[in-house]
């Protein structure tokens, strides 16, 4: 009974828009909503129903409206395992996408960390993509001639330095100025089980971090959204029209395993509860495992002490000249490490002993990670874990009575 009253909304809501839809048509209509319905069916409240799932809240907001999609290769929903991508999802329920703008790691998701993304066509389905990680950053106003509505469909991992968080930010701007509303298809936050970390310092704000937040926030992007908002963090404290379609069933205590990976080299679960740790090294002389087949997952370098546990960085998709490419690196494997619900520093510091040139371990830019100048200081100076840790708890505080206020779920 349920199915049936889904898929006759769906229908009617076709019929509506006048849509002269085909038998063929007809049949794959029905089995897509079919399959989305079901799994709540055998399921209930158990079943995670991500944004994308809900068409039934967010079609009939784009009907008729010039659309301006923001995705990459992670905006899919499942049907019998199959991958069906939201533009092609759009496209066949006839929907009028006009553009799509590309983050960092491009649209199909394949490009390096920091590569330059050039805009081009969709060899699929024609549409122009604009890129936001090339000569610009925000979408500019002729990007958006004749835009109605945008939406906005990326799988975040948490981390402060992860920029899919500053696309947002210039995404929403956009439409701000340009009088533009936003759909934001919310997603699972997989590490949004804690939030730890110094939280970003003004003079340390970069495009790997625009907000005063920690490394780690605890919250989905959709929540994030509305902060922005909320804070006044766009420009000039302009607000952005904001409909967030949200998550049903949604525990950001327990683990969430992504279908697909986020970008290149956060494979799998432990690389992504592992990142916000590692991801300080991007500033130092130690890999992380770019260029192998365990990125963020090992960390080490060619001169430190011979250990039990080697590895050779490659040039590979995702990582087309790696840090020590093709030399052998000494290192430690955490693979087996337990699962974290806090950031950890003992590797950072590890690190800084480890290294015999010690003046030049942490590279310009790492206050733009770290958020702050304290962070590269205390590490110099010796201080313990703990006690760097304990000159956060303020600040953090802070944050979490701000965090609060925009709080969608449990």
């Amino acid at each position: 009974m349920i199915c049936y009253f889904y898929i006759s909304y769906n229908l009617e809501f076709l019929m509506l828009k006048n849509f002269q839809v085909s038998k063929y048509s007809l049949i794959q209509f029905i089995k897509i909503n079919f399959f989305l319905i079901v799994p709540f069916i055998l399921y209930g409240q158990n079943k995670l129903i991500i944004g994308i799932e809900k068409t039934d809240l967010y079609f009939p907001q784009i009907e008729n409206k010039n659309i301006a999609v923001v995705s990459n290769h992670t905006s899919k929903f499942y049907i019998n395992n199959k991958k069906i991508h939201l533009v092609d999802s759009l496209i066949n329920q006839g929907f009028n996408i006009q553009k799509v703008f590309a983050p960092e790691h491009g649209f199909r998701g394949n490009s390096d960390a920091g590569e330059k993304i050039i805009n081009s066509i969709d060899s699929k389905t024609g549409i122009p993509i604009i890129s936001l990680y090339g000569s610009k950053k925000k979408p500019s106003n002729a990007d958006l001639e004749n835009i109605e509505l945008m939406i906005f469909d990326i799988q975040d991992v948490g981390a402060r330095f992860y920029t899919y968080l500053s696309t947002l930010h210039y995404v929403m701007e956009s439409c701000a100025e340009n009088n533009i509303d936003l759909i934001i298809l919310d997603r699972p936050n997989p590490n949004g089980h804690y939030i730890d970390g110094p939280v970003m310092e003004k003079e340390s704000m970069s495009f790997v971090g625009m907000h005063p937040v920690p490394v780690v926030y605890g919250m989905t992007i959709g929540e994030y959204a509305l902060m922005i908002n909320g804070e006044n963090w766009l420009n000039n404290g302009q607000k952005c029209k904001l409909k967030v379609i949200e998550l049903s069933n949604y525990d950001r205590m327990g683990k969430y395993i992504l279908p697909e990976k986020p970008s290149p080299n956060l494979p799998n679960l432990k690389s992504i509860n592992l990142y916000p740790s590692l991801c300080f090294f991007e500033q130092t002389p130690v890999s992380v495992g770019r260029g192998t087949l365990n990125q963020f997952q090992v960390i080490g370098k060619p001169n430190w002490s011979k250990s039990n546990y080697q590895f050779k960085p490659i040039s590979m998709p995702g990582a087309k000249s790696p840090k020590f490419e093709n030399q052998t690196c000494n290192g430690i494997n955490l693979k087996n490490e337990k699962y974290l619900s806090e950031l950890s520093l003992k590797w950072l510091i590890q690190g800084y002993k480890n290294e015999k040139n010690k003046e030049k371990f942490f590279k310009s830019g790492f206050h733009k990670l770290a958020g702050n100048k304290k962070l590269e200081k205390q590490i110099k100076n010796g201080l313990s874990e703990p006690e760097i840790k304990k000159s956060w708890v303020d600040d953090l505080n802070k944050f979490k009575k701000i965090r609060e206020k925009y709080l969608i779920y449990n």
